[in-house]
């Protein structure tokens, strides 16, 4: 009888030590950060992996492209404001990957930090289990115009779009000419060639009703392009009484969500 219980407190200790060194799953999401090297320079990117109950299959990916303010090299900054603080208050039940690159100082989303955002979303799609069909692309000012510009560059690539405060011409400032759309940068009517071009990929625009960095004229004369060309599923969000940071109650937009992470290619 000694020997029988001795063998069952061993064998209840064994269970009990299994059970406190098996590490329980993620309950939460969390921000990794990474590197990539492009044409010899290295660029460092933030990537957002859901937590691990949303991990059984492949992932939906939101490419994020940040605004003015956020460029540099710190890898970090580009997390600061629009999309990655929604992330943050909602990391225990955000159900996608998000891939932050973070275009360097003195660059455009719609110049040469383009590619940076492609290599980026590349490279987090491979190593994270990103579904590319269920790819979403949204940015936020300077990432607004981003949006469109690689949107325009590569078509199919994106299942749905959400620009913020972004634009497609610069023809209110002489400030920022670079950033404009360059795809659609020599023809008549860049709205209209824009959204010939887009026509089929779901979109949904937000503006501030008061902005006074880019004007809600932008959003409206694309809304109005892509209507005018039958655009598949083209909307417009106008929050009235929002100035430039219109990003905060479209990322709290809970019907926003729905709707994209309904899309696929």
């Amino acid at each position: 009888m000694r020997f029988l219980a001795t063998a069952c407190l061993g064998m209840l200790l064994i269970l009990m030590t299994a059970c406190t060194t098996t590490p329980p799953l993620n309950p939460t999401g969390e921000f990794v950060s990474r590197e990539l090297t492009l044409d010899g320079q290295t660029h460092r990117y933030q990537v957002f992996v859901p937590a691990a109950r949303f991990r059984h299959d492949t992932l939906p990916v939101v490419l994020f492209l940040n605004g003015s303010g956020e460029r540099g090299s710190d890898g970090a900054r580009q997390t600061m404001a629009g999309l990655g603080p929604y992330v943050r208050q909602h990391a225990a039940d955000f159900p996608a990957l998000v891939v932050f690159p973070q275009a360097p100082d003195d660059t455009e989303w719609t110049q040469t930090a383009g590619p940076i955002a492609f290599a980026a979303l590349e490279a987090a799609t491979r190593e994270f289990n990103g579904d590319p069909d269920r790819a979403y692309l949204t940015g936020i000012s300077m990432g607004g115009y981003g949006t469109w510009e690689l949107a325009l560059q590569q078509p199919t690539r994106f299942a749905a779009l959400v620009p913020v405060c972004g634009g497609i011409t610069v023809d209110w400032t002489d400030q920022r000419p670079g950033m404009n759309a360059h795809s659609v940068a020599g023809a008549a009517d860049p709205f209209a060639a824009a959204a010939q071009r887009l026509k089929d990929v779901p979109v949904w625009i937000f503006h501030g009703g008061k902005d006074e960095a880019v004007p809600p004229a932008q959003s409206r004369r694309m809304a109005a392009a892509l209507e005018a060309a039958g655009a598949r599923d083209a909307r417009y969000t106008e929050f009235p009484d929002a100035n430039h940071n219109s990003w905060d109650a479209t990322y709290a937009h809970a019907p926003m969500w729905d709707w994209l992470f309904s899309q696929r290619r």
